[in-house]
């Protein structure tokens, strides 16, 4: 912890020790005295060196989680985050994003039954009234950090029966021809609700990213509406932009 001597706290200074104590780790961090993935010290080991309160340490972090340079993981710290860059004009699901990523995906189940639709459902996934669908609600992890909440609505004649499930949707609808081709999403911001905040260990009221996505089959068949909820401080949704006058090298080859 010998890195920490850089940071310089004066109690006589305008602005309030959490946020010299903040800036002072963000600098550390963007200088590279600490990498991406290095957990800092305990809240105790910090108040130790720094010679202020744990509640002033505690809102330091807590300033730079909701900025999004840390990220907490539950029983383990709280670690300098890396953003994750996810391209939005991609259809992927997220276990096999994780694992092209080189993490480990997982879920944690909040929900997963068989029920009648309601009649949003019915209009969105384009099936009667009195046929079933497969509600799906879960807490989406890489390395056991929950990143998004998912709850996924599809209808269950596309699925294999709950118990065989597994732990992802879109493998499983692969396995019975029902991958989908093509999907339309629409993403906007918000801020993480109470509960949110405690299955996403984040603050309450750190940036949210909300996503509704529809999608397809080549039939044009409606198979997924899921809406998720992804953690502003570690995802930045890319989108390539071209201008539109402009052919491609390989479109002006054929």
């Amino acid at each position: 912890m010998l890195y920490l001597n850089a940071i310089s706290l004066d109690s006589s200074r305008p602005t309030p020790l959490y946020l010299q104590l903040a800036e002072g780790l963000r600098g550390l961090i963007n200088d590279g005295s600490v990498r991406v993935g290095e957990a800092l010290p305990s809240e105790r080991e910090l108040s130790n060196v720094t010679h202020i309160s744990r509640v002033t340490v505690r809102k330091a972090i807590d300033t730079l989680l909701r900025d999004g340079m840390l990220s907490r993981r539950r029983g383990s710290g709280t670690y300098v985050a890396p953003r994750i860059e996810q391209p939005a004009s991609v259809l992927a699901g997220f276990s096999a994003d994780m694992a092209n990523r080189g993490s480990k995906p997982g879920s944690i189940w909040l929900d997963r039954v068989l029920a009648p639709p309601t009649p949003e459902e019915v209009m969105t996934l384009a099936i009667a009234p009195d046929s079933m669908v497969t509600r799906l609600s879960r807490v989406r992890t890489a390395d056991d950090e929950p990143l998004a909440i998912e709850r996924a609505v599809v209808p269950a004649a596309l699925l294999p029966p709950l118990e065989r499930l597994g732990d992802s949707l879109y493998a499983a609808l692969a396995r019975l021809g029902n991958r989908p081709v093509r999907g339309l999403q629409r993403l906007h911001a918000s801020l993480a609700t109470a509960r949110e905040a405690q299955l996403l260990s984040i603050p309450v009221g750190a940036a949210i990213l909300r996503i509704e996505r529809r999608t397809f089959l080549a039939s044009g068949a409606p198979v997924e509406y899921t809406r998720s909820a992804y953690r502003g401080d570690r995802y930045d949704f890319v989108t390539e932009i071209r201008d539109p006058g402009i052919r491609s090298a390989e479109e002006s080859g054929r």
